[in-house]
């Protein structure tokens, strides 16, 4: 007997991800102010809405033996929510330090967890895609010097290029990107995985022996 269908799905979390990650993105691209303030308080949203969501797909959409991953992602993006949230640490470097343990925490999370279902599961390859992906922000902001600045001008107007900006900024592109990457793989219609090649490998071969004996039977 199977198992009944869920209403909340992989798919569902994978779709709502994505929605929260592309508001992230646009705030981020259309906010004039790339501060560590703002990004503290468009990054704390993202990742409060995300760990939520991980929260609630853990019991939801993933059986009993399947849930550490979504566990471990909403325990670090609510824990990470928490720490963005406090006034006195809204500073550049503070920042810094914050996403990129986010980043490559998630990042190990979930490239881990998608390498070791990657030849039962169909969904597999998504979560090491963005497991990647959040490793190369981490790497990113570590390569971007805290203390950055670049005095430019246009036109008569003198601008500062500052280490803060690029890592909003990176931040901004990270989430656009995993919005864009999610919502085309939640759209995906679903992937057979190799657990329902086998079982329907299985059923095919149980038919044919069924077949098989009835033909000799009636003979």
């Amino acid at each position: 007997m199977s198992a009944p269908a869920r209403t909340f799905t992989v798919r569902h979390i994978q779709l709502l991800r994505a929605l929260f990650a592309a508001a992230a993105a646009l705030m981020i691209t259309f906010s004039p102010d790339h501060s560590a303030a703002v990004g503290f308080a468009v990054f704390g949203g993202f990742v409060a809405a995300s760990g939520f969501i991980f929260v609630l797909g853990a019991w939801l959409a993933v059986p009993s033996g399947s849930r550490w991953p979504l566990i471990m992602l909403g325990a670090i993006d609510l824990l990470t929510a928490i720490v963005s949230g406090v006034p006195t640490w809204r500073t550049d470097s503070v920042f810094f330090v914050v996403v990129i343990i986010w980043a490559a925490a998630t990042g190990l999370v979930e490239l881990i967890a998608g390498l070791r279902v990657r030849r039962t599961d169909a969904t597999a390859k998504d979560a090491i895609t963005v497991g990647a992906l959040g490793l190369v922000l981490a790497v990113v902001l570590l390569i971007i010097p805290a203390g950055y600045s670049l005095q430019y001008a246009v036109g008569a107007e003198a601008l500062t290029l500052t280490g803060i900006i690029l890592a909003v900024g990176m931040v901004g592109g990270y989430t656009a990107i995993v919005a864009v990457f999610l919502a085309i793989a939640g759209f995906s219609p679903n992937r057979p995985s190799a657990t329902d090649d086998v079982t329907t490998e299985h059923a095919d071969t149980d038919g044919a022996t069924n077949a098989s004996a009835e033909t000799g039977g009636a003979a």
